[in-house]
């Protein structure tokens, strides 16, 4: 078949419902002699028999009832492209997952949410928080907030801001150091590591410390343990500054010398170009995350 007469299939399946010509030219608002004609045209063009006399009526052949499936697809598939032309609304039902941090999880993320659910209801929201990089390409999670700009090409990102995080301890425990002033005088402190690897020693002595093994005694992969062992005074840790500004119980440790900036970027499928649902959610979390929200202290801290 050259080309698709898309005329002669609405006839097919007007008269398929309607049971005979007369009734297909009804709900086409044609006249019966036409939808006749178009349906000889199509069983001649396919070399099939799609209708057979019953009664006064007409029946599927075998042929038309494997053939009628398929085109009531294409049909729906006319009608929401109709719909998304003309503008109007098509269901958001279903579920978006959004892979974060675990600080990015607890602390960012839920009034966002919120907000999305109560605009859009039928849109159901599973956040996953986890400290490791999500694979989106296999699906993993639909859209992720990073700190990092990704390298795989079927992904879209944008970077919508940068943070910055301080070094935090408790004051008793600063002052148990001396209250240190300086740089050198952190040469006996503890600090809460993020995993058993040298990478946070290396980034702090880039900043000018000079640190060893010894001066990381706790190690936790979670952010939330990591900032309990922080805030009970056990040692020294890095944590965003709208979190760690306003809980009372710790205070920046020398933000004159250390601090470090960390970007935040969505990322997602390049399905976020022909998906209305994950567009919609991509858009208003790069809104709302674009925009630091106020210090806001962890559930807590008094």
């Amino acid at each position: 078949m050259s080309s698709f007469d898309w005329n002669r299939a609405r006839a097919f399946l007007a008269t398929a419902d309607a049971g005979s010509f007369s009734g297909a030219a009804r709900l086409l608002g044609t006249t019966q002699p036409t939808v006749g004609r178009q349906i000889t045209a199509l069983e001649e063009e396919l070399g099939v028999v799609l209708f057979e006399r019953l009664g006064r009526g007409l029946s599927l052949t075998p042929t038309g009832l494997e053939l009628i499936e398929p085109l009531r697809t294409m049909d729906e598939a006319a009608h929401q492209f109709s719909r998304m032309a003309t503008g109007q609304s098509l269901s958001l039902d279903g579920v978006i997952r959004i892979s974060a941090g675990e600080v990015t999880a607890a602390h960012a993320l839920p009034p966002i949410v919120a907000e999305i659910r109560a605009l859009h209801p039928a849109i159901t929201i599973e956040i996953m928080a986890t400290n490791q990089v999500s694979d989106l390409g296999r699906r993993e999670a639909d859209i992720a907030v990073r700190n990092f700009r990704p390298s795989e090409e079927n992904l879209v990102a944008r970077k919508i801001r940068e943070d910055t995080a301080y070094l935090y301890a408790t004051p008793d425990y600063l002052e148990s150091l001396g209250n240190p002033a300086e740089l050198e005088e952190l040469a006996s402190a503890e600090f809460v590591a993020f995993d058993e690897t040298d990478v946070f020693m290396k980034g702090l002595n880039a900043k000018g410390l000079s640190l060893g093994p010894k001066n990381f005694p706790w190690v936790s992969a979670n952010q939330q343990v990591q900032w309990a062992l922080i805030t009970q005074g056990s040692g020294i840790g890095v944590m965003m500054a709208q979190i760690g500004d306003p809980d009372e119980r710790v205070v920046r440790v020398l933000p004159e010398h250390v601090s470090f900036t960390a970007p935040m970027w969505l990322t997602s499928h390049r399905e976020v170009r022909t998906s209305r649902r994950v567009r919609v959610v991509f858009d208003i979390l790069a809104q709302r995350l674009g925009t630091p929200a106020p210090n806001v202290a962890p559930p807590g801290s008094e």
